[in-house]
């Protein structure tokens, strides 16, 4: 089966949750800056070759990941006609193993493919690119995770990395506009992002539904 999904559709609804909920995403990035701050003032305090240093880097690390989870987490919410809160940056620490595991092997395939003169690694990038929203969507294992993401990519590879240029471009004229528009085209590419991905899961399931008939 081949997976399809407008660009424009995907963008438009982005853009949509972006404008609407500005007081939400203002309060809910300078949150996430000022952690990042503290956190990069803390470790220029310690001696770099010290222990405390290694277990601040390693702190730094599960906070990043526990935020690129609940940032997902968040986008999903909005995909769903939910309302998220700002406390909903956090909660879906009980799926971090998982998360780390699946970010860890999903790292080594890129960087394999990226070996093997590039292109592999690109492809194999946005074939597997969902595996994050499908362990905080589904709660599946890392591994069923990935092959789910490779499901849903089937066939429109090629438009998932149009997609993803033409989100970078966006995030590109937010950042010329002073920086303050990444307030606007971060949120609104990370939605659309998540929006791609429900789309390509509703028809990958609508499928399975269809054939099973």
């Amino acid at each position: 089966m081949i997976q399809k999904f407008s660009k424009k559709e995907a963008i438009n609804f982005g853009w949509n949750i972006s404008k609407n909920n500005f007081k939400f995403f203002i309060l809910l990035f300078t949150l996430v800056v000022v952690v990042f701050i503290i956190l990069s003032f803390i470790q220029s305090l310690v001696n770099e070759k010290s222990l405390p240093a290694l277990i601040l880097y390693i702190i730094n690390i599960v906070v990043q990941i526990i935020i690129s989870m609940g940032l997902v987490k968040i986008s999903l919410k909005f995909c769903d006609n939910e309302k998220p809160k700002i406390s909903d940056l956090f909660p879906s620490y009980p799926l971090f193993f998982k998360f780390l595991i699946g970010s860890i092997i999903y790292g080594l395939i890129v960087i394999g493919g990226l070996i093997l003169l590039i292109i592999p690694g690109i492809i194999w990038s946005i074939q597997f690119q969902f595996f994050g929203y499908l362990i905080l969507d589904k709660g599946i294992s890392p591994i069923e995770a990935l092959k789910k993401s490779s499901k849903i990519t089937k066939g429109t590879k090629w438009d998932l990395f149009l997609f993803g240029i033409l989100l970078g471009f966006i995030n590109i004229l937010g950042a010329l506009a002073f920086l303050v528009g990444l307030f606007v085209t971060i949120p609104a590419t990370m939605i659309a992002t998540a929006f791609v991905y429900r789309k390509l899961l509703s028809q990958e399931e609508s499928f399975k539904e269809t054939e099973s008939l």
